[in-house]
Parts: structure tokens; sequence; C-alpha cells
């Protein structure tokens, strides 16, 4: 007996799938017909209550500094806010042409992730700091969490190695760190993990960062 043709396979297993889906659905619709009126006031206040929840949040976040891109001009100013604030993106700086790109993409991103605070930081001013996180190339992102340094981004290596690199790179290499939330297809690729403190500190490359 000759076995039915691929196309009869694969057409039966779209039947199948289509009805697997055609179930579900049907029983999300039997599941909301059988909902009475205080089922679904219970539904409407529970979704109420995580909207209040979510606006006293993000209040919260703005009255703490959260949707701009501040400068600190003291090394305590950082503890008070990796205290302050759950995630934080610290940009240690000297004035130049690369801190400059980098100032550019971060202020976007501020405005666009108010879950998080970005700051920034004259390095040259804060030995301290410079010398206990070991920031040795600048520009140098601390990203921190839950008043922890995580990771870093050091200069533009993990970013093309160049200065035209897009907001979105940034955006999606400060994601791989939990940093931001971040809902981007290829934040989730395996392909390109997180990279570890050691490995960060040690990369540097003279076309697109400026050391200290």
């Amino acid at each position: 007996m000759e076995n039915p043709p691929v196309q009869d396979i694969l057409a039966q297993q779209l039947l199948t799938v289509a009805k697997a889906v055609e179930d579900k659905i049907d029983d999300e619709i039997s599941a909301l017909d059988r909902l009475d009126v205080d089922d679904i006031e219970a539904l409407r206040e529970r979704r109420l209550q995580q909207m209040k929840k979510m606006a006293e949040k993000r209040n919260r976040w703005i009255s703490l500094g959260h949707g701009e891109y501040s400068e600190l001009h003291v090394e305590k100013e950082f503890f008070s806010v990796v205290k302050a604030s759950e995630r934080v993106v610290c940009h240690f700086y000297r004035d130049n042409w690369p801190c400059k790109v980098m100032d550019k993409h971060l202020a976007i991103l501020a405005k666009r992730h108010i879950e998080t605070r970005f700051v920034k930081l004259n390095a040259e001013k804060s030995p301290f700091l410079a010398e206990k996180l070991k920031i040795v190339v600048l520009p140098t992102l601390a990203l921190v969490k839950n008043a922890k340094v995580e990771d870093y981004v050091v200069g533009f290596d993990e970013l093309g190695g160049k200065d035209d690199f897009s907001t979105d790179e940034l955006e999606e290499r400060i994601a791989k760190s939990k940093i931001i939330i971040f809902e981007g297809e290829s934040s989730l690729n395996p392909s390109k993990s997180n990279s570890t403190s050691r490995s960060v500190r040690q990369s540097s490359r003279a076309d697109s960062s400026d050391s200290d």
C-alpha cells in the first residue's frame, strides 16, 4: 500500500491544529457566557486596582526623577539614586565626543523607559567611584539593579565598534541585563547572551572610546 502524499499529511495536521484552536476559543467564549454580573464586576474592580497601582508606581518614579536624563554632581548622589530606584543606568563620562554620542541616546531612552532612572556622572570628578567600579574606558555605563552593579557597557565595542549605532541597539543591549523592560524580539535571541562584568571591562577599542 502506498504512503499518503505529503500534501495530505500536512493538510490533516493543519486541520488538527485548527480544530484545537477552535475548541480553545469555544471554551473561552463559554467561560465568558457563564460569568454573572458579580463576576464581571469583580473583574472590573481587579482591573481598576491594577491600573491604580500602576499609576501610583508611575507617579513615584517621576518623583524620583525617572523619565529624564539628569546629571549627578557629587559622588554621594550616586548612592542615594541607586538606593531609591530599583533600576539605574549611570553613564560615567568625560567631556569628549564618544560620551556626547552616548548622552544623545540615553536622553531618548530615559523618556522611553520610565521604569529606570538614567543619570550621568563625570568620572574625572568621581575618583572614589571610578576606582571602586574599575571605570577605565569612557564612556562606561554602569547597569545597576537593587543597589548592585549587575553589568557594564564599555565604550562602543558591543554596539558595533563605531559611533553610528542606533538608540534601539543600545536599548537592546541594556535590556539584556534586565535593567529596562523591553519587549523586542531580538532581545530574546540566545545567541547574544549577556556579557559578564569582567569581559566588558576588558574590552576597549581606540576608535570608539576614550580611556582616562
